[in-house]
Order: structure tokens, then C-alpha cells, then sequence
């Protein structure tokens, strides 16, 4: 296996509506908040039909690599219920190795409910649920063995048990000659488990980072030059992402600027970050040099931000093969 991700397990429930139905709804446009199950379980019964999709940061990594010509697994933690099924079956409709079994007790599944206006603005209602709730022994030590890649989501790095998951995953890869990869996430993870993230890769439990310049400089406050120079001892490769301006690659005694790809129009820039990690890691566990790894990360990520949605439309491994 190529890759194999680790993160919050949800399901994408996505709704067109319109500014008066936001407005009945009492939302606000273009926010986000967590909330509780209540409150998640009303809005979805208020919600107009919607699309259901298995989501989450980590999956939309893994469904990229796949979709690349890559071979990808998936740990993340689902309930017996109705949308434990339709994450299950989509996942691993898309050729993603999914057999975390689903929990018969406790939260349900949890959900990222998305309103979607005219004007192409999302607004999102999160519930965890059963996502939260990933601990030591949903860790499969034979997937993660089989993994060239195992591929941490920051957003996960917050209970105590998913925190000693993924130190079990971390020890698990180094322990069968793997490499362990972690994303930052937002600056909002970084803020609250800064000093957390910066003491794994000062223990070198971390082989890969994935960051955007916000979050680097979040865990390294100060320029750039400076931040760059902080990860480039603590972790043997870093792709920091910048937008329009591209991304750094740092490996070693090498920096590496790529510019990022064409776009026409950029429609929507949720999963950016997901398909960039997709393209990176597929190039790097086939052999492919920092510089046109980050290459194809650039490729993978202008292609999500054309549309609506964190999934690819379009045959990523046609679009890297004329790139």
C-alpha cells in the first residue's frame, strides 16, 4: 500500500440553498461551528435533499492517491448507523481500502452538514460524533506495516485516546522501516497543540510535514527564512503550501520553490490542502524526486479548487500524465 491515512471519519452532506432558506434557518453565511448531536441531528432534518459523501481531511487524501493510479487505506471511526453505512460504502467505492468496523455503542456517525448558496459561499455545522472517538485499538498494525506512507490528520490531535493512536501508528510505521506524515491541518489545531506538534518532531516522530504557511508560522513564530530553517532540523521533508504563490519543499540541505498550477477559476478551495498531500505522497512512494512531487501536489490541487467539492472530478492520473 502506498498510503495509509488516519482522520476524522464524516460524512459530507451537502445542500444547495438559498439566502431566504438560510435566513429561516437562522444561519449566517460563510461560518463555521462545531456543534453538539441535537443541534446537528435538527438541521438535517431541516435541510432541503442533500448529497451524502464520506469526507473528512485524511479520506479526501486517500481518495486522491487512488485517483492518481496509487493504492490507499483508510482508519477512521464510524457508528452502526444509517450514514455509518453510506461512509463505508462510499469510501470504498472509490477503490480506498476501508475495514475500521463500525462501533455499536456511543456517539453516532459524525457529520459535516454543508449549505451551499447560489454564490457558490459555503457555510458548515460539524458534529464529530464517533470521528472523536478514535483510539489505540482501532490502529490496524498490519495496514500500517503494509504502508509505505501512514498520513496523520491534525485535526484529529485534540482526545487524549485518538493522541495515543496515533503515537501507536507513528511507533508502528518506524518499528517496520515506514515513514510517518502529519498535516498541520489549520492554525486553529496549531494554536491549541503548537508545543504537542512541535515536541514529535523534535522527536523525530514525524518524517513528512505537511503545512501551510499559516500553521508553520504558527508553531514557528517570526519570517518565513526563519521557520523554514526551524523544520528543516527537526524533519527530513516539509511541503509548505502558499496558495497562489505555490509551495517549498525543504529537504535536507534543499529548498525547493514550486510555482502552483493554472487554474481558470478558482470555484471553491475546499480540499486544496487534502488533494496537494494526495499528489506529494503519490509521487514520493513512486519514486519521484521532492521537486516534482510538490509538482504534482500543485496539479492535484488546481484541479479541486476548479469545482465544488474536496473530491476530484476529473482522472487525476491523466491530468499528472500531460503535466
Amino acid at each position: 500500500m502506498d498510503v495509509l491515512a488516519i482522520g476524522n471519519a464524516l460524512v459530507d452532506v451537502l445542500a444547495t440553498v438559498t439566502d431566504e432558506q438560510m435566513d429561516e434557518l437562522g444561519i449566517v453565511k460563510n461560518s463555521y461551528e462545531l456543534v453538539d448531536a441535537e443541534t446537528a441531528d435538527a438541521l438535517y432534518e431541516a435541510m432541503p435533499p442533500a448529497v451524502e459523501i464520506s469526507g473528512g481531511a485524511a479520506a479526501n487524501t486517500a481518495v486522491g492517491v487512488v485517483s492518481l493510479g496509487g493504492t490507499a487505506g483508510y482508519i477512521g471511526r464510524v457508528r452502526d448507523d444509517q450514514l455509518g453505512a453510506v461512509f463505508t460504502h462510499d469510501l470504498r467505492a472509490t477503490g480506498v481500502e476501508f475495514a475500521t468496523p463500525p462501533v455499536q455503542d456511543g456517539p453516532p456517525t459524525g457529520r459535516a452538514l454543508t449549505l451551499i448558496t447560489p454564490d457558490a459561499h459555503r457555510t458548515f455545522r460539524t458534529y464529530l460524533g464517533a470521528a472523536n472517538c478514535l483510539g489505540p485499538g482501532d490502529i490496524d498494525a498490519d495496514l500500517v506495516a503494509a504502508a509505505e506512507v501512514t498520513y496523520l490528520e491534525g485535526y484529529l490531535w485534540d482526545p487524549p485516546d485518538a493522541k495515543d493512536a496515533f503515537r501507536k501508528a507513528m511507533r508502528l510505521a518506524h518499528d517496520a522501516g515506514r515513514r510517518a506524515a502529519l498535516t498541520l491541518s489549520d492554525p486553529f489545531c496549531v494554536q491549541n497543540w503548537g508545543h504537542e506538534f512541535a515536541e514529535l518532531l523534535e522527536q523525530r516522530q514525524v518524517d513528512i510535514l505537511f503545512a501551510n504557511e499559516a500553521e508553520l508560522l504558527t508553531l514557528y513564530p517570526g519570517s518565513l527564512a526563519d521557520a523554514i530553517d526551524r523544520i528543516r532540523d527537526r524533519c527530513a521533508l516539509a511541503a509548505i503550501t502558499r496558495s497562489e504563490h505555490g509551495s517549498i519543499v525543504v529537504s535536507g540541505d534543499e529548498t525547493h520553490e514550486v510555482p502552483a498550477d493554472r487554474v481558470a477559476e478558482v470555484v471553491d478551495t475546499t480540499g486544496a490542502g487534502d488533494l496537494f498531500a494526495a499528489g506529494f505522497l503519490f509521487g514520493l512512494t513512486h519514486g519521484e524526486p521532492p521537486r516534482r512531487c510538490a509538482e504534482l501536489g500543485s496539479v492535484c490541487a488546481a484541479e479541486v479548487i476548479s469545482h465544488v467539492g474536496a473530491r476530484p472530478q476529473h482522472d487525476l492520473a491523466e491530468l499528472v500524465a500531460s503535466s
